[in-house]
């Protein structure tokens, strides 16, 4: 062994690549952490695990939505708005003919 290691040229990084998975911190409600430890110990599986499978299913279902008459109202009315304020037009008054 050498009595001095140069680290300098070091990068701090995870020694085994991931596998498709991120590690984060997120803050969930005591109460839906407690369900899905129970429901998990049932099935004889990890939490972690049943909170992402719960997780991918919300997001493929709502990519199969089809987008509705009020979806697409809700997503026009909250878009216009921003539309006019960053085009510096607001509502214009007709002239009357």
């Amino acid at each position: 062994m050498k009595r001095e290691y140069d680290f300098s040229k070091g990068k701090r990084r995870a020694l085994l690549p991931t596998k498709g998975k991120t590690r984060i911190t997120i803050f969930i409600d005591d109460s839906v952490l407690a369900e899905f430890r129970t429901r998990a110990e049932k099935a004889g599986t990890g939490y972690q695990t049943m909170i992402n499978e719960a997780l991918r299913a919300f997001l493929s279902a709502r990519a199969e939505e089809p987008v509705t008459e009020s979806v697409l109202r809700q997503v026009i009315r909250e878009e216009v708005p921003k539309l006019s304020r960053t085009s510096g037009r607001g509502t214009t008054k007709r002239r009357a003919a």
